[in-house]
């Protein structure tokens, strides 16, 4: 799914009132009875106080629109106008007229003296943020800042339209206390970048996508910084094999690293190649690794450094695929020299994780050996190594894509939310769970990437797709071990689950279900 930038939206929005020959009237109440459908689909006519507060733009124009609908239909409504300044937009003038014209109960009038007397908000109702919409690019003044801190004392259910209120698309936040803490937030057409950002996911817990009919052929054909993976996204990168396939097909791993204590490491990281599909894995380890590997996995080669606790020097007569190097390696002074002279040589793709990455970072020259499309997959630590300190989300992915740009790299930063960096594009991961934060889970991920580039998958690609399936293989092992007991070997175990799933049919939904889906219908042809 693409996410579109602000001004990408407002491109969208005027093509599309141009190509179907509607006005932005028009659209804002496509926009608004599409709010109005999915909450009456889930209320069915439940008499809980809906208060609906409407900003003096767009954002409000739209909120104008659900209340009306709502009044028509004999919800329990009160309208506010948070009337924070004297440039109130056509629309929103439009749809104010339209709302008198509906009930004898006129909007509230909130103005800036900060008088809230007449909001008076119980846990058990339900408040709808139309205030502020995408436009934003100043923090909300003190007075209406109180009164979003009103709303969150009052524990009420809160739905933003849009975003939430005083939330940026493209900027971080100045002050939590003057953004609007969302339980829900429908988002027009496209979700936003900063519901996946870790200093900002926080202000909507939960989001969904609202059709609002934008020109297909705007959407298709527009290309956008920033992608969302699902399941419909990584489907097509998936490569089927042939009846007469065999192993030399699938390429072959070399996962080099270990060290005195640390093999675990490369046993995961081995595993996981295996489990994603390589045709062969060798791992190079320190010699006091090779009986614990060759009796842990046989499906594994071996070949072990000469020296007993740390890699002392890489020299192997195999021609892998794909190497990946860094896990449990250790920072040694020897194994900094021999990782040096490695990469020096080195033509072989490359993935690099942990003290890969942490070689790397102490002596930042080495980055110009690296060979193109390596890829890095650094947790935030180890990227703050990489590319220095960020005040915020934002000059952490600037400072990313620029360090990808420079050296021809794909970076991924694991998190929450993984995303995946090549040059000016982000891809952002949608599968995982807090589970995921337990030790060897980066190892299996470093695998699983090794294991794709070793079958033929395009570096980019391969890095997308396995940091998918590392996620959804987490969710799929989440349902026997919950967060807590959830460890790496779990996770390794779900792969072959994780690549089934891709082709399971969606459930059907049950008559309820159904049913509601036909009301909506119904509601979207009036």
């Amino acid at each position: 799914m693409k996410l579109f930038s602000k001004e990408q939206i407002y491109e969208g929005d005027k093509l599309t009132t141009e190509r179907q020959n509607i006005s932005s009237t028009d659209l804002m109440e496509r926009a608004g009875t599409q709010i109005f459908n999915w909450i009456h689909m889930r209320m069915q006519g439940a008499q809980v106080p809906i208060h609906v507060f409407c900003g003096i733009g767009n954002n409000g124009g739209d909120g104008l629109v659900l209340a009306r609908h709502l009044i028509t239909h004999g919800y329990n409504v009160i309208t506010y106008i948070v009337n924070c300044s004297d440039k109130r937009t056509k629309d929103f003038l439009i749809n104010y007229d339209r709302i008198k014209s509906v009930t004898k109960e006129w909007p509230i009038m909130l103005s800036c003296s900060g008088d809230f007397s007449d909001v008076v908000i119980d846990e058990k109702d339900i408040i709808v943020d139309a205030v502020f919409g995408i436009g934003l690019n100043r923090p909300p003044n003190a007075w209406v800042q109180e009164l979003f801190q009103r709303w969150r004392a009052s524990k009420a259910f809160t739905l933003s339209i849009d975003i939430p209120s005083g939330l940026y698309t493209d900027k971080a936040v100045e002050d939590e206390n003057a953004v609007v803490h969302a339980g829900y937030t429908l988002s027009f057409q496209s979700p936003k970048l900063v519901f996946f950002l870790p200093e900002t996911a926080k202000y909507s817990v939960q989001w969904e996508v609202l059709d609002i009919g934008i020109d297909r052929d705007y959407l298709m054909q527009t290309e956008t910084e920033v992608e969302l993976i699902s399941k419909f996204e990584v489907l097509p990168l998936y490569k089927p094999r042939h009846k007469f396939a065999h192993k030399g097909d699938f390429g072959h791993v070399l996962i080099l690293g270990g060290s005195y204590g640390k093999i675990g490491s490369v046993n995961l990281a081995s595993s996981a190649a295996l489990s994603s599909g390589a045709g062969l894995v060798t791992a190079y380890i320190p010699k006091c690794g090779y009986h614990s590997m060759q009796a842990a996995l046989p499906e594994v080669m071996i070949i072990s450094d000469e020296n007993e606790t740390h890699i002392s020097k890489i020299n192997f007569d195999i021609s892998p695929t794909v190497i990946g190097v860094g896990v449990g390696l250790g920072t040694d002074d020897e194994t900094a020299k021999t990782f040096e002279e490695f990469l020096k040589q080195n033509k072989t793709p490359l993935v690099i994780d942990a003290d890969g990455l942490n070689l790397l970072s102490k002596k930042k020259a080495l980055l110009k050996l690296l060979p193109e499309l390596t890829i890095l997959t650094p947790h935030p630590k180890e990227l703050e190594r990489l590319v220095g300190k960020w005040s915020d989300d934002f000059e952490k992915l600037n400072k990313v894509k620029a360090f990808s740009t420079k050296y021809n790299v794909i970076v991924l930063i694991k998190g929450a939310h993984s995303i995946t960096v090549y040059k000016d594009k982000m891809y952002i991961n949608t599968t995982g769970n807090p589970g995921m934060a337990t030790a060897g889970s980066g190892d299996v991920l470093t695998g699983m990437i090794s294991g794709l580039i070793a079958q033929g998958y395009e570096p980019l690609a391969a890095t997308i797709f396995a940091v998918y399936l590392h996620g959804k293989s987490a969710d799929i092992s989440l349902e026997d071990y919950g967060y807590q007991s959830l460890i790496a070997s779990h996770i390794i175990a779900t792969i072959g689950e994780a690549y089934i799933d891709l082709f399971k049919q969606p459930e059907q939904p049950n008559a309820q279900e159904q049913e509601q889906e036909q009301e909506q219908e119904r509601q979207n042809e009036k």
